[in-house]
């Protein structure tokens, strides 16, 4: 617990205004709209919570410590990305490929069997833009949206794990059940939550990838399929369902891991 006295954990985002331990300043793009005094806190606080994607990467440079980290900021909901991180680091993810341009795309079939997935490569999340393609007929109806095409092999499962990682910790580990009939497991998208154990080699999985990827909070989805796991994805945006279902005050662990200097 920090020491009386010493002053209140500064944060931008809105996150945790409403806590009075935390003193949120709140998000000003032109940052001569800071006050003197609030510059002042910010130049001064050791780290900085919550600090938005805009001044992330403006901290970083200025090489301040903030919560989330500037890596988690940066490969917020951006597939490729994460795919290219997984692939560099040797961190087992569902053979994947992106295709860029017309010409390129004409390979798609050459390469992946019917069925794969395929996905919207950049700002999609919940499930949505997530494709089980089966016919060629699938494949063109994919192609005709614009950017890059996200290629992934397709793993017949009907669950998979979420496991949040906030700071250097699990804070919470569940399985994600998919509704009869859907392909995905998102809970947006019918999914279920169940609380039974996960195998502690998955959770180690998760820590790992976190750590290897400089992410403090995220939630990891993995897959097991014939005996291995593979990490699909961090998720930045991660839902509150699980810790609702879970009887956890989700934003007041949060404070009290910051008051606690735990992340």
């Amino acid at each position: 617990m920090k020491r009386t006295g010493e002053p209140k954990p500064i944060a931008i985002g809105a996150r945790l205004k409403k806590y009075p331990q935390i003193n949120t300043i709140g998000f000003r793009p032109n940052f001569l709209n800071y006050s003197p005094r609030e510059q002042e806190l910010l130049f001064s606080a050791t780290k900085i919570y919550y600090p938005t994607a805009f001044y992330a990467d403006l901290f970083n440079a200025m090489g301040k410590v903030t919560f989330p980290s500037y890596h988690t900021y940066k490969f917020a909901q951006d597939k490729i990305k994460q795919t290219a991180m997984f692939q560099m680091l040797g961190i087992p993810h569902p053979r994947t490929k992106i295709f860029y341009g017309s010409r390129q795309k004409k390979l798609i079939v050459k390469e992946f069997d019917f069925p794969f997935i395929a996905k919207i490569a950049r700002g999609s999340a919940r499930g949505i833009g997530v494709h089980l393609i089966q016919t060629p007929k699938d494949l063109l109806k994919y192609l005709s949206q614009k950017g890059p095409a996200y290629i992934q092999e397709y793993l017949p499962i009907d669950r998979d794990m979420r496991i949040i990682v906030i700071g250097q910790q699990i804070a919470l580990a569940f399985w994600r059940i998919s509704e009869e009939g859907n392909f995905r497991t998102n809970l947006s998208q019918g999914g279920e939550i169940s609380f039974d154990p996960l195998p502690q080699k998955a959770l180690d999985l998760a820590i790992s990838t976190a750590n290897k990827c400089g992410w403090n909070d995220v939630g990891i989805d993995i897959v097991q399929s014939r005996s291995r796991l593979y990490v699909l994805e961090g998720n930045m945006k991660y839902g509150t369902k699980g810790f609702q279902k879970a009887g956890i005050d989700y934003k007041g662990l949060l404070c009290d891991l910051i008051l606690k200097d735990r992340v």
